[in-house]
């Protein structure tokens, strides 16, 4: 059973779905300025005004979390990468910092969008809207496809409880490691270029770059072959992508 939606509709009269976000920012004045935004669009916001705070207050499980990055004691890469394996939620990093590397770090830790300081108000907001629409479109298609458990070989993976199995030993993995897992294992065979797998794990309108979709494959392969090093699940097709192989 899918979870229960509320319904707000705003001073415009357009219908919005009331999602639970947690703002994580030391700026307190910025953080006011998002807060209102975003509660009169009928969301329910929590706060934090640092990196520990916020670390406890994720696991709360929100629906989307802001992440500063320069925070004092603990920065946001760091209670990005604390809370990732646990929190499934979409994570849109704001910062300062505009230097290629850091967006790609950023994205590498498990974000799903970075937002360089200033920024536009209303882009930041339709950026939102646009990742809970996501979100909500995955837990509907998976509901409606009814596929909850795939099988290959020795590994078997369970979309509903986004936990992935080598003869029955449960494998950890980030939110977008499992993301581009359940993509290229819902359709094995398939080849995809790491442009499509950038554009449909981490979405059309984020910034960033594809070659983040290398390290996270690395990653993959990795995890997967500490418990089943001679069966390759996820193969190369030099020059093209990617393909979740197909076992017979």
């Amino acid at each position: 059973m899918g979870r229960q939606e509320n319904i707000w509709v705003n001073v415009e009269g357009m219908y919005e779905i009331m999602s639970r976000i947690l703002i994580i920012d030391d700026e307190k004045d910025l953080v006011a300025l998002l807060k209102d935004s975003l509660e009169n669009k009928g969301h329910i916001v929590s706060v934090a005004y640092d990196g520990e705070s916020g670390v406890k207050k994720a696991y709360e499980h929100p629906d989307l979390i802001i992440l500063d990055i320069m925070m004092p004691e603990i920065d946001g890469y760091e209670v990005c990468k604390k809370i990732r394996d646990v929190v499934f939620c979409p994570i849109i990093f704001l910062s300062a910092k505009q230097s290629e590397a850091d967006r790609i770090k950023g994205l590498a830790l498990g974000g799903d969008d970075y937002i360089i300081k200033p920024f536009s108000l209303k882009e930041l907001l339709a950026r939102i809207d646009a990742h809970l629409r996501r979100e909500r479109r995955a837990i509907y298609l998976n509901e409606k496809e009814k596929r909850t458990l795939l099988i290959f070989k020795n590994l078997s993976i369970d979309l509903k409880a986004r936990q992935v199995y080598i003869n029955g030993k449960l494998v950890s993995f980030t939110k977008r490691e499992f993301d581009i897992i359940e993509l290229l294992s819902l359709h094995p065979g398939q080849v995809f270029s790491k442009e499509q797998i950038y554009e449909k794990v981490w979405g059309y309108d984020a910034e960033g770059d594809s070659s983040t979709v290398t390290e996270h494959i690395k990653n993959i392969r990795a995890k997967l072959a500490v418990v089943d090093p001679n069966v390759e699940y996820i193969s190369t097709v030099w020059g093209i992508g990617y393909r979740w192989e197909k076992f017979v």
